[in-house]
């Protein structure tokens, strides 16, 4: 018998066609759809057998979160076009151009869209980056410095390493908060006020799915009705984190109600849904927030507003615990979690209430 004559007789001979394609597959499938979509912009810009698309997107697949391959694939976008209009192969820069990238930043107009233009027609007049955008832009370059330098043979300097960037306070967030009286409204109006009762029982489960169970939207967005499930006596939706593992949610009785009003019996598919049954965008998800938000009578802003409140309302409770809310709200650090509590605190503790009382008791007692 010869050397193949056993593994055929066990069945275990392969096609060699078979095993071609299978090593032929791309690979770059597998990275998540920021990373694709930043290998599709890049491959565009630069000459095929440019190591930068494949560099990029590599190091944005190794990113922990969505959120965070989200904002860096935005903020690199800003940088690589820099470097180009300076003549400068992004991988080449030093730190005299990484630093004149920081002062490109506090001036320079952003894109917005045309007014009355054609279909995504753009112009440089909007408003200079703001601390934030700046922070991230300069932060996802020089994580991507640093990601060279591991994967390269040779080592890489990064030049972003003496390079300055924005002071952020932790504690201020321009996106409005709701009170707990204010975010009963935005519900009822969900609840009650949409002409077709498809998209008003959609939008009630919604708000309260992701506001009881403390999500971000991209959990929310990504989660499938598959993903329901029943343990130890709770209802709960089972969320993946992107690099393995998963996490449990549990659902409170009102939210689980008004889920299964909206889900009608439908057992598969994503659990938030388009009229034709695909995958609801978070752009769709901002205009229906926007939306309830006019008709409430309430200040307009993003969807992370949601989980903003969640936070704040939870910590504002007398038995609130700040370790379990740090938990529920799939915090790593105690401080992050701590930070919605500041952020109150200086709002409802500012000493200008008090003296703004004084100061109107005189003017009263002035006027009689």
């Amino acid at each position: 018998m010869t050397a193949t004559e056993p593994e055929a007789a066990h069945g275990l001979e392969r096609a060699p066609r078979s095993t071609l394609s299978t090593l032929h597959r791309n690979p770059r499938d597998l990275w998540p759809e920021h990373a694709r979509r930043l290998y599709d912009y890049l491959v565009d810009l630069y000459r095929a057998d440019d190591m930068l698309p494949t560099l990029a997107a590599s190091w944005i697949a190794h990113q922990r979160s969505t959120n965070t391959q989200k904002s860096y694939a935005r903020g690199f976008r800003v940088f690589d076009e820099f470097a180009r209009d300076h003549g400068t192969h992004p991988m080449a820069v030093k730190f005299v151009l990484a630093d004149s990238f920081r002062l490109y930043l506090e001036t320079t107009p952003t894109w917005v869209r045309v007014k009355g233009g054609r279909r995504g027609e753009m112009s440089r007049t909007g408003k200079p980056y703001s601390d934030a955008s700046r922070k991230n832009a300069l932060s996802a370059a020089s994580s991507f410095f640093t990601y060279l330098n591991k994967v390269s043979d040779d080592g890489v300097k990064n030049p972003f390493d003496g390079v300055q960037r924005p002071y952020v306070d932790p504690t201020y967030s321009p996106t409005p908060g709701y009170t707990e009286a204010e975010w009963a409204r935005f519900v009822a109006v969900a609840r009650d006020e949409h002409r077709v009762a498809a998209y008003r029982k959609r939008a009630y489960a919604l708000l309260l799915v992701l506001y009881t169970c403390c999500l971000r939207i991209d959990s929310l967005l990504n989660a499938r009705v598959e993903d329901l499930g029943y343990d130890k006596g709770h209802r709960v939706l089972h969320l993946e984190k992107v690099k393995g593992g998963g996490r449990m949610k549990p659902i409170p009785p009102v939210a689980w109600d008004a889920l299964q009003d909206y889900l009608n019996g439908r057992t598969e598919g994503w659990l938030f849904c388009t009229a034709s049954g695909g995958q609801l965008d978070e752009p769709a998800l901002w205009r229906l927030l926007q939306s309830l938000a006019k008709r409430a009578g309430l200040p307009l802003r993003g969807p992370h507003g949601t989980k903003v409140d969640a936070i704040t309302h939870a910590l504002a409770k007398n038995d609130a615990r700040p370790d379990k809310v740090q938990r529920w709200a799939d915090h790593k650090d105690s401080r992050t979690t701590q930070r919605y509590n500041q952020r109150k605190e200086l709002l409802d503790d500012s000493p200008g209430y008090g003296i703004a009382a004084d100061i109107a008791g005189v003017l009263e007692h002035s006027e009689a």
